[in-house]
């Protein structure tokens, strides 16, 4: 029942007195945008006035913003790395921070091939945790009684390091999970899961995974929402269900828990969870044994409402997947979010994917933008870019995100281009339109032009005693099978005829060594995670790039500035390149992955 509509927001009547809260400091906050933002920058700068890296710049204890944009510059990750590696190494001076850096949060973005460590202090926690508040008042203005039931979401820790000087290293959410915010985090009837903290707290993906949709079958009535992170975690659960179906209906029926899970806490734990029930592991067998798996999440789970999983991005290229599985239900994007930073959420949750905009919260750290602009040249030193306030943005607009934050990161791009849809009250309210730069994803990867260009150069290496070369090539992220995998097309030239071509094993192996040469993030995702199926080479025939010019030339493009895409995505394009594919390959074995840092 909604509480009395003097303590309800504009946003619309609150479920409880809590959400009552939460909703009247989404209004407070958004209304005072400029203000909030003057003053978070304030105390960023004065929390930090002994910081090296500010000192460095002549801020000299100076906390307004006039002083700020003046000496401070505009910042990459390749900018901060001395510093970040001297925090890394067992540096305990005030480098970028005056507080202590409590850990490393590892970002799925890269550099020189590992991830970007973003130092974090542990006050950072709280923030999150303020974030996360946040959501599921919002969540109960569009969907009601979500607290008759629960939330299966399938939450995962991942793989952390140490680095040399003894700070932990590892994904924000890991972060979370083991945080004492999480494990304790007070009962919520609004916000209970399935999962017991003891499967999501488990290194082991498989016992994690196994425990985890054991949990939810058993409970299968009681769910109310379904979800995960990102699209590709839910899509991993369901194919994971697919595969081991068998065993859980055994489990289920006989009441004993697979003896592959080996983890103690989750033996334990299931205890108290898992009886007999010969009648739900029927229902399992007969609803998982044949290959139609349409409308699989209702049919299990008929009580879900919606599926709460980031669709924005390049995690867009799920949703026909998962409409296919869950006979298009409700997805709820919820929050925007990356390592470097918590950043809003979305007020309409329960909108269309294409619809989504996510609202900047002022108070999670100080916020500028660069208008984006794709024709302009550059921007360099010698021409820095204009940056612009919160309060300065244009709906319809697209801007590149920079950010600072109480942990230290001082004016750093993030490379997310956002565009401005609207406001709420005063503050502005962004679609996502994509990373910088990035050309293939899958998962949580992100592979640009220049890595996908070394992996071409180290792969063409295998092709030189052949007398061979790659003459053009481009690329896709086939998301139609499950997992995912990057296909590259290849169109090549044998200089001498004479000499034998490049076997079927060649090019396979061209298909590894291509892996071997991307990113830390991506060889985890196949090697740990398997969220990444094998790279795939489709050769084609001599001439297809040409016709391939040809076809964009008839649509307007010019001959002049004509460059060959190098991912593409149109049907068109894609039909001509495979209707033109000579030969297909695979790489045969997993790229090298350990969880340790190359440096």
């Amino acid at each position: 029942m909604a509480v009395d509509s003097v303590t309800s927001s504009p946003l619309g009547p609150s479920a409880t007195e809590k959400d009552a809260k939460a909703l009247q400091f989404i209004e407070e906050t958004t209304k005072n945008t400029d203000a909030v933002q003057e003053r978070v920058l304030s105390e960023i700068l004065r929390q930090n006035a002994e910081a090296e890296y500010l000192k460095r710049f002549g801020m000299n204890g100076a906390t307004d913003r006039e002083t700020f944009k003046s000496q401070i510059p505009v910042v990459t990750y390749e900018d901060l790395q001395h510093e970040i590696q001297r925090i890394a190494n067992g540096d305990r001076s005030p480098i970028l921070s005056s507080r202590p850096i409590s850990e490393f949060l590892t970002s799925s973005g890269t550099s020189a091939g590992e991830r970007k460590l973003m130092p974090t202090i542990h006050e950072e926690l709280d923030r999150r945790t303020l974030l996360y508040s946040l959501l599921q008042p919002v969540m109960n203005l569009y969907v009601p009684d979500l607290d008759k039931g629960k939330g299966l979401y399938f939450l995962f820790i991942k793989s952390e390091t140490k680095t040399p000087g003894g700070l932990v290293a590892r994904p924000v959410l890991t972060s979370y999970y083991k945080s004492e915010h999480f494990k304790t985090r007070p009962h919520d009837p609004y916000n209970v899961y399935t999962s017991p903290n003891e499967a999501i707290l488990c290194f082991d993906s498989f016992q994690s995974m196994y425990s985890q949709m054991l949990c939810g079958l058993i409970m299968r009535k009681e769910v109310l929402r379904v979800g995960a992170v990102f699209a590709s975690g839910l899509l991993r659960a369901i194919r994971f269900l697919q595969l081991n179906w068998q065993q859980l209906a055994h489990d289920i029926e006989t009441g004993t828990l697979n003896p592959k899970i080996t983890d103690a806490s989750i033996r334990e734990k299931m205890v108290e969870i898992l009886k007999p029930d010969a009648e739900l592991a029927e229902f399992i067998r007969k609803e998982c044994e044949g290959e139609n798996l349409e409308g699989i999440i209702p049919r299990i789970w008929p009580n879900t409402k919606y599926l709460d999983v980031i669709v924005t991005g390049a995690m867009a290229q799920y949703i026909p997947t998962l409409d296919y599985y869950s006979n298009s239900l409700p997805k709820a994007c919820t929050m925007y979010a990356s390592s470097e930073c918590y950043f809003g959420l979305n007020l309409k949750p329960m909108c269309d994917p294409s619809e989504v905009s996510y609202t900047i919260m002022p108070m999670m750290g100080y916020f500028e933008f660069i208008p984006h602009d794709p024709s302009a040249p550059p921007l360099s030193k010698k021409s820095p870019p204009r940056l612009l306030d919160l309060a300065d943005l244009e709906v319809g607009k697209d801007y590149e995100l920079v950010i600072s934050t109480y942990a230290g990161l001082c004016r750093y791009r993030v490379g997310d281009i956002l565009r401005v849809t609207g406001f709420y009250n005063a503050a502005p309210q962004f679609r996502f339109i994509r990373r910088k730069n990035v050309l293939l994803s899958i998962d949580a990867d992100k592979t640009d032009e220049a890595e996908l260009q070394k992996g071409i150069d180290n792969a063409a290496e295998l092709l030189r005693e052949f007398n061979t070369s790659v003459v053009e090539y481009t690329s896709y992220a086939d998301t139609k099978t499950f997992p995912g995998h990057y296909v590259i097309y290849w169109e090549l030239m044998v200089k001498d005829p004479s000499i034998s071509a490049p076997s079927h094993e060649v090019l396979d192996r061209c298909c590894l060594v291509m892996e071997e040469s991307l990113n830390s993030v991506y060889r985890q995702y196949r090697v740990s995670d398997k969220t990444i199926g094998p790279l795939e080479i489709r050769v084609v025939k001599s001439g297809t790039f040409e016709e391939l010019m040809d076809y964009a030339i008839s649509r307007g493009a010019s001959i002049n500035q004509y460059k060959a895409p190098r991912c593409v995505n149109f049907s068109p394009i894609m039909e001509l390149l495979d209707s033109r594919v000579e030969s297909v390959h695979f790489s045969p074995a997993l790229p090298h992955w350990t969880p340790e840092r190359r440096h």
